[in-house]
């Protein structure tokens, strides 16, 4: 048994080194790849729509202040876009890792650095005073209370409407999808007429509901996630009692996807508002999210404590933050851990850190999604359904793009702040259940919920992962989806 252990130990160093190796290798390639694929999309958006697009990895703060209305102000826990008006100042959260993400090359040249640093330090016992520290090691503010403000242009020609056209009349960019089940360009972003697309099932025969659930997708999804899968298996007493409403959030879907959008938790919230509480006279109601989603629940939750039922929330994307480790990168680096395995964590890390190759991954797949659809149909002979595949082509690069970050990466500040308000300011139910085999979430974000809300009841699946959490054991779901809303009732 020892001899057997100690080979299994071996085996796992050598794998883990392997897979650092290989990483370290594919992700300088990427590295170089994203470069040179920015030039020869700088060069292509101009042949084909005669202006130059601005992206995050090179920008230019020159006469942004004059020119605009809107600054990007950093801070300690985060970045915020602050649109000046005569009536208002508005604060939009932007993540820094949009224009913040230093190569794997020079991440590993910084952190070497720094060893030797604290190595050389250590050596000579702390004796140089403290002025002497500040001087060497950069500038720094005089308070720790100031603000510093600087420019990042991308968000700020965002901010005004110079990607994508004019904001009264959309046009989709070159490299996205217009056709019509890609409503990309009904209305500008903010268009008081703007809504997301709602799949709402109730009570047949003019029966009146007594409660409402909202369900929230995760990321790279739609709504057809809860219906081609839960809603099915909901008994038939389920059916008279509840109103179900399930969203195409922001960006994905059927949902429009107004390229001027920066995609932040305010805007996905205030869309949900606007689209489901508003639009159909919601008081009360229980939410259930999966994955990215969550976080979109919790700020629901918040801002309603009043209203929110009970909350099941799946696969929580919670990463409780070290002392002295910024929020917004630390989060980048655990969902996105630039490794080439598992694949998940490979698919993960090409998303967040390249947005030119992000952006070709979409110029291929979600253009051309009808084609891909057709492709899938045929290979399978419609023998299951596509709707994964389906909510994974319907978005654009811009949306992904800016969800990813302004939510998943963006959010590390405030999900702190939200269970801490779930826990002291709302009565409701917390349930969490997770898969035991999920690679790009680990089972040990849903315990640090718990953890911040002790009275969340956490249910660990075995032998199911991020998506099959759902996807294949529908049926029991749905089962304790009702269990969980019937033990709410009063």
């Amino acid at each position: 048994m020892g001899g057997g252990g100690s080979a299994r130990f071996a085996v796992a160093v050598v794998g883990r080194v392997v897979n650092d190796v290989v990483s370290f290798v594919v992700f300088t390639v990427l590295d170089l790849l994203d470069v040179m694929l920015c030039l020869v999309y700088k060069l292509v958006d101009y042949a084909m729509e005669a202006e130059w697009k601005p992206c995050y990895c090179c920008s230019s703060p020159k006469d942004m202040i004059a020119s605009s209305g809107q600054i990007l102000v950093s801070e300690k826990g985060g970045s915020k876009v602050v649109r000046l008006s005569s009536t208002k100042l508005q604060l939009e959260d932007i993540s820094d890792t949009l224009y913040s993400r230093p190569s794997l090359v020079s991440d590993v040249s910084r952190t070497t650095v720094q060893e030797l640093r604290r190595i050389k330090k250590e050596r000579r016992g702390n004796r140089r005073p403290a002025a002497g520290l500040r001087s060497a090691g950069g500038v720094r503010s005089a308070s720790s209370n100031t603000t510093t403000f600087t420019i990042n242009s991308t968000i700020i020609q965002m901010l005004q409407g110079k990607i994508g056209g004019d904001a009264s009349c959309p046009v989709p960019r070159w490299s996205d999808c217009d056709c019509p089940t890609c409503t990309s360009w009904s209305s500008p972003s903010g268009s008081r007429d703007s809504l997301l697309f709602v799949h709402a099932d109730g009570p047949k025969d003019g029966g009146v509901a007594e409660e409402d659930v909202l369900f929230i997708h995760g990321f790279i999804s739609s709504s057809s996630f809860w219906t081609e899968t839960v809603f099915p298996n909901f008994s038939d007493e389920a059916r008279a009692r509840y109103r179900l409403f399930a969203v195409d959030l922001l960006g994905f879907g059927r949902s429009p996807k107004p390229a001027d959008s920066l995609y932040t938790l305010r805007e996905h919230v205030e869309m949900i508002e606007r689209s489901v509480l508003e639009r159909y006279k919601v008081r009360s109601f229980h939410i259930v999210a999966h994955s990215l989603g969550s976080i979109l629940a919790l700020a629901l939750a918040v801002k309603y404590p009043g209203a929110v039922k009970s909350l099941t929330l799946l696969a929580p994307p919670y990463f409780p933050v070290p002392k002295g480790e910024k929020g917004t990168q630390f989060v980048l680096r655990r969902v996105a851990p630039r490794r080439v395995w598992p694949a998940i964590a490979f698919g993960a890390s090409v998303a967040c850190w390249y947005e030119h190759i992000s952006r070709t991954v979409c110029l291929v797949v979600c253009k051309n999604h009808r084609l891909w659809e057709l492709a899938f149909k045929f290979v399978t002979r419609n023998r299951i359904r596509t709707f994964l595949m389906d909510g994974f082509f319907c978005h654009t690069h811009n949306a992904a793009w800016h969800t990813l970050h302004n939510i998943i990466c963006g959010s590390a500040g405030k999900i702190d702040g939200y269970l801490d308000a779930v826990r002291d300011q709302l009565s409701c139910d917390v349930t969490v259940i997770h898969g035991r085999d999920d690679e790009l979430l680990p089972l040990s974000c849903s315990y640090d919920v718990r953890c911040k809300i002790p009275r969340a009841h956490v249910k660990v699946v075995d032998n199911k992962d991020h998506i099959t959490i759902v996807v294949g054991r529908q049926k029991a779901f749905a089962r304790e989806l009702e269990e969980i809303w019937k033990n709410t009732r009063r």
